[in-house]
């Protein structure tokens, strides 16, 4: 296990980082989710402490004018709390929309949100007590020990700077009007939040980075893990090599059905052989409808010869095509005047053959035209 460990050095990849997600295995920070929350709700109470005071001083006024008739009579007891019960929810409406609205946003700050329904399945390896104490002794356990430890102190540390900067305001509460007191109370509260989300962010600083670099590491992975991934994704040699082969097979296939078609055949005489195709309406230059190399050569000389396409033999030209022109392709131009001797001595001897005449003397091609720059 500890040399495994050892060699995830390879940092995950993305389809990794998606399955993580999928089951529920994103990078969070409760430090950071803390503070924002604390901090929006820290704010509104300072910023809306005098309209929650004014609100809730009302609430009290109402609920302590009940004369003693009404306080004894049980049919107004429901519809009295409701009443009241109603007001406070609107009184505290600005701060439960903050809160809500803080706890939905701070997962976007790190790993964003994420639904998944593999982390709610139940995982009974964790009843395992030996797995159990191995993360209780673990380094991870020990840093958030830490964390924890750091975290008391510095709220500790805060909450009394607090109450001695602001024992004074505490005290003079009692002696301010009713509706003034609230107010200055929520205000305060608010400070006091804003104070200790302000010490919750120092935290989250630090314990971000280490949310992510914990998260980086667990699913670091090994170089066969990658080599295994790359094999699933796009297949095992021995499978892609049998579809290449299936594939070249086919292409032969089909250049073997274009090969009836040629005008010419051009031959090694026994090493390549290249079947050129040319119509001057629709084509710019002859083309190369099949080429091959000795067995696939052979047997586009055989089907030429059922097919009765004429067979020209011009060793430096048919080593010159098959290297420089793909199935398909147009010929270069430093090859134009070699095949339009070879396509005019084909034509030639067809109306020689068809007029009973003296087959024309074939063309004298280049013997250096394979060595020039295509």
């Amino acid at each position: 296990m500890a040399d495994d460990e050892q060699e995830r050095t390879e940092q995950p990849t993305p389809k990794r980082l998606e399955e993580a997600r999928k089951k529920g295995q994103v990078p969070r920070s409760t430090e950071l989710s803390a503070a924002a929350v604390i901090l929006t709700v820290g704010g509104g109470l300072h910023f809306l402490g005098g309209y929650m005071g004014s609100r809730f001083n009302g609430l009290m006024s109402a609920s302590l004018a009940l004369t003693r008739e009404q306080s004894v009579d049980e049919s107004l007891m429901f519809p009295t709390m409701v009443a009241e019960g109603t007001h406070a929810l609107l009184a505290c409406a600005p701060i439960l929309g903050l809160t809500l609205v803080a706890a939905l946003v701070a997962p976007l700050l790190l790993g964003g949100w994420n639904l998944s329904f593999e982390a709610l399945a139940p995982d009974f390896t964790r009843l395992n007590p030996l797995s159990g104490l191995g993360r209780m002794f673990s380094t991870r356990s020990g840093v958030d020990l830490a964390k924890a430890f750091a975290k008391f102190i510095l709220l500790a540390l805060v909450a009394v700077l607090l109450l001695r900067q602001k024992s004074g305001e505490l005290m003079a509460l009692g002696l301010e009007p009713t509706r003034a007191a609230i107010a200055h109370a929520t205000s305060l509260a608010g400070y006091a939040l804003l104070m200790l989300a302000g010490t919750l962010g120092l935290i989250a600083a630090v314990d971000v980075p280490w949310q992510l670099f914990q998260h980086s590491k667990q699913l670091r992975m090994t170089r066969q893990e990658i080599r295994e991934e790359l094999k699933e994704s796009e297949g095992s040699p021995e499978i892609k090599g049998r579809i290449r082969n299936m594939q070249r097979e086919i292409a032969r296939r089909r250049m073997m059905h274009e090969v009836p078609k040629a005008d010419v055949v051009i031959v090694n005489p026994t090493h390549f052989a290249v079947a050129l195709k040319y119509d001057e309406k629709r084509m710019r230059a002859p083309l190369v409808v099949a080429k091959g190399a000795d067995v696939i050569a052979a047997r586009i000389r055989e089907i030429a010869t059922e097919s009765l396409v004429p067979i020209f033999e011009a060793p430096p030209l048919a080593r010159a095509l098959f290297k420089s022109v793909e199935i398909g392709g147009e010929i270069p131009a430093t090859l134009y005047v070699a095949v339009a001797q070879v396509l005019t001595y084909i034509y030639q001897l067809k109306t020689a053959r068809g007029g009973g005449m003296n087959p024309p003397t074939p063309p004298d091609i280049d013997p250096t035209i394979d060595q020039t720059k295509h």
